[in-house]
């Protein structure tokens, strides 16, 4: 069983290689003047195009809903919605040294359960040629709303592609890229793919990774190569029609809808068909996958929790049963191990919401069921 397991980590990662390597093909330079001080060459990132941002039409440059969202959906999704999960920043620089300075949304920069590092820090990654893979970088501390931080220094001056990861449970007013004076920089175009839109819970949202690099979703969008738009909501994840009919305007590759941490039975019974049946109306032969909601990790021992696991999967499984008569495109994944195998449930910092080891293992149950249908996409496109 474990080579198998192997033998599977090992395909995904050589499929990994050869997206990536495509990947980096695909990249447009796109024109950015700098401002200069101190020796160094400073890049605005809002003046070129963020990579996992679903709408323009916003408030706040790094905001992930539409401004015409305020007042039709909740006002906790509104909120929420100003954070920027999800969303990167990508350059090429051969810069030996890589500055940011930024101004976040929010003073409140950590969680009792979550660090800086991961609420409201900026995490960098670069292509390494030799792996053909992307690897870490560095990340910021933030201890305050305001700020300017070194991500890295003393790299060999070689041409890198670089992501920077934006915060997780934090929002961003201001950011700049800082590169030395007489360094080559080239900011770069999001990729063009059809992406990924995941709508979730406070997990997908990046409860609570220790970076932002290491939230699930980035996971999935380095693996397979595609962009992955976030839109979880921390707590405030309840299939409201209203955020259907924003998530329908989209045209993504696969929707995944994995809300059920923040919904009871009765609510994934009466929401989730009208949820689903308002993306078919504008999507109707889009992948949609459903995700039974993660079991929490101590539902072993406490009766209460398992009952309500058990419901909530049965409700949304009627949900899928009954799509899949008519439906060929809906697919589902069971929550059955989706944090690990360990008898000792390591996964979470809470019982609820994953560690980095537990993102890890969400990375993994995904990718195994997201792979097969981006395949069969792909078989489509070439026929």
């Amino acid at each position: 069983m474990k080579r198998f397991l192997n033998m599977s980590l090992f395909a995904s990662s050589f499929m990994a290689i050869l997206t990536c390597a495509a990947f980096l093909r695909a990249q447009e330079p796109v024109s950015v003047e700098p401002t200069t001080a101190d020796g160094f060459s400073w890049y605005d990132a809002t003046q070129w195009p963020v990579e996992n941002k679903a709408w323009n039409d916003v408030d706040r440059y790094f905001a992930r809903f539409p401004s015409r969202a305020k007042g039709k959906v909740t006002d906790s999704v509104w909120s929420l919605s100003q954070h920027s999960a999800g969303e990167v920043v990508r350059f090429r620089t051969n810069a030996d040294k890589i500055k940011v300075r930024y101004t976040l949304y929010s003073g409140n920069v950590s969680m009792a359960h979550m660090p800086a590092t991961g609420v409201s820090g900026l995490d960098l990654y670069a292509f390494d040629d030799q792996s053909k893979r992307w690897l870490w970088v560095g990340c910021t501390q933030p201890g305050s709303k305001d700020g300017e931080k070194t991500l890295i220094q003393e790299m060999e001056r070689k041409t890198r592609d670089f992501i920077l990861y934006l915060p997780l449970y934090n929002g961003v007013d201001a950011l700049s890229i800082g590169v030395p004076e007489d360094c080559e920089f080239t900011a770069l175009s999001p990729r063009k793919d059809k992406p990924i839109v995941y709508y979730g819970t406070s997990i997908a949202h990046g409860g609570c990774a220790s970076r932002p690099g290491n939230c699930y979703t980035a996971m999935i969008s380095r693996r397979l190569d595609i962009p992955v738009i976030n839109l979880g909501f921390s707590g405030s994840a309840h299939m409201e029609i209203e955020v259907a009919e924003l998530l329908a305007e989209l045209d993504p590759a696969i929707y995944v809808l994995d809300p059920l941490p923040n919904m009871t039975p009765e609510m994934v019974a009466n929401r989730a068909l009208p949820f689903i049946k308002k993306l078919r109306e504008s999507h109707p032969e889009t992948p949609i996958l459903l995700v039974e909601d993660r079991e929490f990790s101590n539902a072993w021992i406490v009766p209460s929790k398992q009952d309500f696991h058990a419901r909530n999967h049965a409700e949304l499984k009627k949900v899928y049963d009954e799509l899949k008569k008519d439906d060929p495109n809906v697919y589902y994944l069971s929550a059955k191990n989706i944090l690990g195998e360990d008898l000792d449930f390591d996964g979470t910092v809470d019982g609820s919401h994953p560690n980095d080891l537990g993102m890890w293992r969400q990375a993994n149950a995904l990718e195994a069921s997201l792979r097969p249908i981006m395949e069969q996409l792909s078989a489509k496109e070439t026929k």
